[in-house]
């Protein structure tokens, strides 16, 4: 089983920046991939990044180039860096690990605004 514990959201102005941080607590060799997800509109989470246990990365097509997913493995980390932050970036994000089995497991969401 995991624990994740997400922080690092906020208020922030169109083309800031933020970074989002998630501390999971469980054995990291179960890990297949570590990610970030927000709830948007639909409240059907959607991938926003992920970066698996060989460290390739996915990114949503509209966060291409502005956001950046890296992991800490000795501190079993996961966070996401967003810069030239969007309104449309506005959003509850999830944290998530998918292990090998596999099975997701969530933080609790972060919400990040964007607004002048």
């Amino acid at each position: 089983r995991f624990s994740l514990q997400a922080s690092g959201g906020g208020l922030v102005q169109p083309g800031g920046s933020l970074r989002l941080s998630c501390t999971a607590s469980g054995n990291i060799n179960s890990i297949e991939r570590m990610g970030w997800y927000r709830q948007g509109p639909t409240r059907q989470r959607d991938v926003v990044a992920v970066i698996t246990s060989r460290g390739q990365t996915i990114y949503k097509d509209s966060v291409k180039g502005r956001f950046t997913i890296f992991r800490d493995n000795a501190k079993n980390q996961v966070y996401l860096q967003m810069n030239s932050l969007k309104q449309e970036d506005t959003d509850a994000y999830y944290c998530n690990v998918r292990t090998w089995l596999p099975r997701d497991y969530w933080g609790e969401g972060t919400l990040v605004t964007v607004s002048s």
